[in-house]
């Protein structure tokens, strides 16, 4: 019998990334047994209606599809699957996604100048987060708490942060699974720890809770 094909796994990028960002990522995922590609758009110039179709686009194109987005790209991920409503979605991996809304992205916007500019058109997103999980998708969370950002420099967290997002934003009613690891926001997309966990939940298997990696 031939061999069952690699699970497709999309990696979406977030705030002021491109898709080169996650492609330590998809290597350490392909050997895995994974099969990963990646979704590119303009974080600071395109709006999240338009991101969020495209996205859509690729889901409803793939069923079955899993996702692994970082920051705003989980976001972005979350609304392109309400959009879809019943269509088949793999399982969803998000790497400190601010889902219940970014107190850095609100103070880099009020207190920079120019900081509305800075954050870009998905800035509202940003801020309000998406309020819960929609039903009927498997979504995990894997979120830093090595406070090294900038938005620890404009931010005030309460509680552990990853120097751009708080451990507490990263909750919202309807998470599958939920995991801190030790690194910094940007840290997540070269962890092999975050890699381990990944690949357990895509596979069904869900987090590790005692695990204590070096910070990233």
């Amino acid at each position: 019998m031939p061999p069952e094909p690699a699970p497709g796994v999309l990696l979406v990028h977030g705030l002021w990334m491109r898709s080169i960002a996650m492609r330590w990522l998809a290597t350490r995922l392909r050997s895995q047994g994974f099969a990963p590609t990646t979704f590119g758009y303009y974080s600071l110039l395109q709006d999240t209606d338009a991101v969020v179709a495209r996205l859509a686009g690729v889901l409803a194109a793939h069923p079955g599809l899993h996702v692994v987005a970082h920051s705003l790209g989980g976001l972005l991920t979350l609304r392109a699957v309400e959009r879809l409503g019943d269509a088949a979605i793999g399982r969803i991996v998000c790497l400190s996604s601010p889902l219940a809304g970014s107190g850095a992205a609100a103070a880099i916007a009020a207190r920079i100048p120019a900081g509305a500019q800075l954050v870009g058109h998905n800035r509202a997103l940003l801020q309000a987060g998406i309020g819960r999980i929609p039903d009927g998708v498997d979504v995990g969370m894997v979120a830093g708490c090595v406070p090294r950002g900038l938005g620890g420099l404009v931010a005030r967290f309460d509680g552990p942060h990853d120097g751009t997002v708080s451990v507490a934003e990263t909750r919202v009613p309807g998470l599958a699974d939920h995991v801190v690891v030790r690194a910094s926001h940007s840290g997540l997309l070269f962890s092999d720890e975050v890699v381990r966990q990944v690949a357990g939940f895509l596979r069904g298997d869900g987090f590790e809770h005692a695990v204590e990696p070096p910070a990233v």
